[in-house]
């Protein structure tokens, strides 16, 4: 990392890259110091942060219950697979036109295109897990007198628990993805998205735009290191965890 920035400022500064489109991480960080003090900005970093944490929470809501239900019951899962998969592969932000109508637009709207991408990860991981769970460890639960939720909540959830966990890594980073790219392209009231755009992209300031990509790429890179260190500390009986 430090050779790349090195690199890219020697660059920028040497004329090798233009200046006005790639200006040199110096100028990149003394704009993020100016942002990080700055009031408007703030309030715009806690909107992303609030409707960011909205919709990870409400993709864990919709997403354990579901993913339990379809792991646990086959016919459930038969049923509705065909809508899931074809569901799955739209990219959040193409229902944007129909969750703005639906929603009146807003921060509900960028906060519930984020939980839908967020949802498919957590959900098929945890159908994964269901489904790779030990079938000896099952039978031996059931010949010790275990009824099917008993199973449920002391033998398999053991198991699944590393993996809701991996897929909350990927379904956060999903979701901050959507919610900066939301605002980005379709503006709104407040988020660090709108205001790269109203006073980075719009007035030609790469720095504002470049300092505002910084600050979302550390909230997922914090989100991530987060979740691992609980992963490592909670579920140290996961296969590669610690003991």
């Amino acid at each position: 990392m430090a050779v790349l920035l090195l690199a890219w400022e020697g660059f920028s500064r040497s004329g090798v890259l233009e200046r006005e489109y790639f200006p040199p991480p110096s100028e990149v960080a003394v704009a993020l110091a100016r942002l990080l003090g700055e009031r408007e900005f703030l309030l715009d970093l806690v909107a992303t942060l609030l409707a960011w944490l909205l919709a990870v929470g409400l993709a864990v809501l919709v997403a354990v219950p579901g993913g339990l239900l379809l792991g646990s019951i086959p016919p459930v899962r038969a049923a509705v697979g065909a809508v899931i998969e074809f569901l799955r592969p739209i990219p959040a932000i193409m229902w944007f036109p129909l969750f703005s109508i639906i929603l009146v637009d807003g921060p509900n709207t960028k906060i519930a295109l984020a939980a839908y991408a967020a949802i498919w990860p957590i959900l098929f991981n945890i159908v994964y897990a269901l489904g790779e769970v030990e079938p000896g460890y099952v039978e031996t639960a059931r010949s010790f007198g275990l009824g099917p939720v008993a199973i449920l909540l002391r033998v398999k959830l053991p198991d699944v628990v590393p993996f809701a966990i991996t897929s909350l890594r990927i379904g956060a980073t999903f979701a901050l993805l959507v919610v900066v790219s939301t605002e980005l392209v379709f503006g709104g009231e407040r988020g660090i998205g709108i205001y790269v755009v109203r006073y980075g992209e719009e007035s030609g300031r790469l720095d504002i735009v470049l300092a505002g990509a910084v600050v979302a790429g550390v909230l997922g890179y914090l989100s991530n290191t987060a979740f691992a260190a609980l992963q490592r500390k909670f579920v140290a009986w996961a296969p590669g965890e610690a003991r």
